[in-house]
């Protein structure tokens, strides 16, 4: 079977959010972090252009959270928008807790984390790099 794992677009903004995000879960990357300026015909980016990522991985479970920056003199951008969320399916209501809190401190929070009414602890919200997180725990997704 096929593997899913999200990938993630930042302005400029990848390296600093995946500091962030490895804060929150742990771990250590998966390689090193892949800048814009080691690849082949990037001579003429800019000094900004050229530090940017161009991959960065971290593990998460047995998934992989992904992301690269966009380069704007490549014609690239990026429109924050809530057609994509990471959702987030913890071990314990601890651990979702944890990571609700974590992960949304300085965003927007949708839907705070609670009970819902189909039975399972879930939440919502935008973190401060503009990617949309949910957390989703319910003891059968445990077993």
């Amino acid at each position: 079977m096929a593997k899913l794992n999200s990938y993630l677009n930042f302005d400029g903004k990848a390296e600093e959010a995946f500091n962030f995000y490895k804060s929150v879960f742990g771990g250590e990357f998966v390689g090193e972090i892949y800048r814009m300026g080691n690849a082949p015909g990037t001579e003429n980016l800019s000094e900004d252009e050229k530090n940017r990522v161009m991959h960065i991985a971290l593990p998460i479970g047995n998934d992989l959270l992904m992301a690269s920056d966009i380069v704007p003199s490549f014609g690239q951008t990026l429109t924050v928008g809530n057609n994509n969320y990471v959702s987030i399916f913890p071990d314990s209501r601890e651990e979702a807790d944890r990571l609700f809190k974590g992960l949304s401190e300085g965003g927007n929070i949708e839907m705070p984390i609670e009970d819902q009414f189909w039975g399972d602890y879930f939440g919502s919200f935008q973190d401060k790099y503009g990617i949309h997180w949910m957390v989703n725990y319910n003891e059968e997704y445990t077993k």
